[in-house]
């Protein structure tokens, strides 16, 4: 049995194991970034940077349900996104209207179920088309739509580590031992 916390990817698995286990690290890293933050804390902006937490949030949770709907399979992306999507930078921009308990349940829902669906397609192997289409109409595969959003999240949660850091001041690589976050409703890892 392995004493590594629960969101490490697995040392030697499969592809799949590996990419979702990659994404998964990276999902929890970003969760604590942006872990127990009041209204205040997830509007901080450094700078002449418009990005917050709470924008960082609204916008994965969005990419998120995008990939794992539209671009995975062409199926609608559903709700709160079909009412409420206003196009562009809309994600970042309308956070500071949300509640920190909205924005943390909007991306706790949107990751629970876009497990759920990478879940679903990885079974089918990597090697499988997506509905996702280059300029030249070839369908991207699987695996390219996995590590597109791997990439996401890296440099969202890179922009996460400098926003926190401001915020109060955490900083580290890795959650510590047993974390969970306080607010919202899915504990992560």
């Amino acid at each position: 049995m392995s004493d590594d916390p629960p969101w490490e990817p697995p040392f030697a698995g499969t592809e799949a194991e590996h990419l979702l286990g990659a994404l998964d690290r990276l999902r929890t890293t970003f969760r604590w970034k942006a872990a127990d933050l009041d209204a205040a804390g997830l509007q901080t902006r450094i700078g002449a940077s418009a990005l917050t937490l709470g924008g960082l949030l609204k916008h994965l949770a969005l990419v998120e349900d995008d990939c794992s709907t539209g671009r995975l399979s062409g199926a609608p992306i559903g709700e709160p996104w079909e009412s409420e999507w206003g196009g562009g930078d809309w994600a970042f921009t309308s956070a500071a209207d949300d509640s920190p308990e909205r924005l943390y349940a909007l991306w706790d829902d949107a990751v629970a179920r876009s497990r759920a669906r990478w879940d679903a397609a990885v079974a089918g192997g990597m090697d499988q088309r997506v509905e996702l289409t280059g300029p030249d109409g070839e369908h991207a595969g699987l695996r390219r739509l996995l590590c597109d959003l791997i990439e996401e999240y890296g440099r969202h949660t890179g922009h996460a580590d400098l926003l926190r850091e401001a915020v109060d001041g955490l900083v580290g690589e890795d959650p510590p031992p047993g974390w969970h976050p306080r607010l919202g409703r899915l504990p992560v890892g």
